[in-house]
């Protein structure tokens, strides 16, 4: 009997031999009602949504909204799922913003536990919610290889805990994500002009200056993954 590392493994290499849309719609016809997908309407995010519309529209896709993103992306948000009828789930915090920080402070000016405490609070409580409460076993992500160092080893399908995660365009460079929104007339994040590299929460994202790279410019450089694409994903929380 195959464990959930050797399905894993298989689906991995079913996937690297396909092209982006015929990955989705692979997983489409054998998942079924067990995928979802998730967006952070980031600056890129436009491409993954299209690739859903166009290759696998029946997925809801679920929206984590910390309560701390920029108004921008609120507004972006809105734009996107607008214009790709998309079946948006959004996920927020058991916490408002207000509550936390008064009960907390300002966990986001920390660094170690105080900072993987602010994501389990607003990221991945959430997320693991949306996972639970929609039947969810396969994960999509938008996730790519050359996004970060955490992410360069991925592989296209591997188990978290009780998920399989798949990322459709793992192996797309920025190259060819810039050419896809250009091709399909996509519109990027309003921030994109202003220099940020990578989208997040407004207080501990900023533009980068002197040739920083893009994990520099979240949390002072101190932490780029909140969580959400590492191991420790899918476990139990009480908030």
């Amino acid at each position: 009997m195959a464990t959930t590392t050797d399905i894993a493994v298989g689906l991995s290499a079913d996937l690297a031999e396909r092209k982006a849309g015929e990955r989705l719609e692979l997983l489409a016809e054998r998942f079924g009602d067990r995928l979802v997908a998730s967006t952070s309407f980031g600056l890129q995010s436009a491409v993954m949504l299209d690739l859903i519309a166009r290759h696998a529209p029946q997925v809801p896709v679920v929206f984590v909204d910390t309560g701390f993103l920029f108004p921008e992306t609120y507004r972006y948000a809105d734009e996107l799922a607008e214009r790709f009828g998309t079946d948006l789930r959004i996920y927020q915090p058991r916490m408002t913003a207000a509550r936390l920080e008064a009960l907390h402070g300002r966990l986001w000016e920390h660094g170690g536990e105080a900072l993987d405490q602010y994501g389990t609070i607003t990221k991945l409580e959430p997320m693991n919610r949306a996972l639970s409460e929609l039947g969810a076993e396969v994960w999509i992500s938008g996730v790519r290889r050359s996004q970060s160092s955490t992410r360069a080893d991925r592989p296209f399908a591997e188990q978290q805990k009780r998920t399989l995660k798949v990322y459709p365009i793992l192996d797309w460079a920025d190259a060819q994500v810039s050419a896809y929104m250009h091709d399909h007339d996509l519109p990027p994040h309003p921030l994109a002009a202003q220099g940020y590299l990578t989208m997040g929460d407004w207080h501990s994202t900023t533009p980068a200056t002197g040739g920083a790279d893009a994990e520099s410019t979240r949390f002072n450089g101190e932490k780029y993954e909140c969580g959400l694409h590492l191991e420790s994903m899918n476990n139990d929380f009480q908030i």
